[in-house]
């Protein structure tokens, strides 16, 4: 084979290998992307756009995040604290018709005790937010609009209809972590089964007694005697 035979076939080789490898690459940044998009959800996207657009960063950033915090082990709450939360929820709904400001700011440091009392960092809030971010992607941000918004208010920069959208967008996050165990929603055979916590038993349907906004009814009760979380008892909606 002559030299030029032989230099045409080296060239043919590389181009091929780097082909190659330029498809492996991509293949593992799509493998990649899709694990973080099924992982983290909206905020895959909300990353993605802090990032200005560069996903490559972004990605980095919420693997490293589960580098942290994915192995996180936390802790449910007792049937009582989470009682005294849901209570202490349907307060600061009741505050809201005098004192939307502080009813924002309770609300805002209740959900930080609330993910400290569920095992969540607590030092910072920055720290507590990534690791929530891993194992509450669906509803973290609204934990964060109400963080920032009760900053706004004590600087008396946030109106009446920001800090009830606050509270409406951190309700979800609230309900997430007060959740009882074994109660997401049910699917094939865990419809209508029994589940045991600290030693009581709840059937799902028990659920509606822990959530707020899972009664039927309007202001207090509908016949059960509890708040109906959405409305205040003065019928403003949250």
């Amino acid at each position: 084979m002559s030299t030029g035979a032989i230099s045409i076939v080296v060239v043919v080789a590389v181009v091929l290998a780097a082909a190659l490898i330029i498809r492996v690459v991509r293949a593992g940044a799509g493998r990649r992307e899709r694990v973080l998009r099924r992982r983290f959800g909206p905020e895959y996207e909300l990353n993605v756009a802090q990032h200005a657009g560069d996903t490559k960063a972004a990605e980095r950033e919420l693997e490293e995040r589960l580098r942290l915090y994915g192995d996180l082990r936390t802790e449910p709450l007792s049937g009582e604290l989470r009682e005294r939360y849901v209570a202490e929820w349907a307060g600061m709904q009741e505050m809201f018709i005098e004192s939307p400001e502080h009813a924002v700011t309770g609300a805002d440091q209740l959900l930080a005790r609330l993910a400290h009392d569920r095992g969540y960092p607590s030092g910072r809030y920055e720290e507590q937010v990534a690791a929530l971010s891993v194992h509450h992607a669906e509803h973290v941000q609204g934990y964060r609009q109400i963080h920032d918004t009760a900053a706004r208010a004590r600087e008396g920069r946030a109106d009446t209809e920001e800090l009830r959208e606050a509270v409406v967008h951190a309700r979800p996050f609230f309900e997430d972590l007060v959740r009882p165990p074994h109660h997401g929603a049910p699917t094939g055979s865990e419809t209508g089964r029994q589940h045991h916590h600290h030693g009581e038993r709840r059937s799902e349907s028990g659920l509606r007694r822990w959530l707020p906004g899972a009664g039927t009814g309007t202001g207090t009760g509908a016949g059960h005697g509890h708040t109906r979380f959405g409305h205040t008892r003065k019928g403003g909606a949250w």
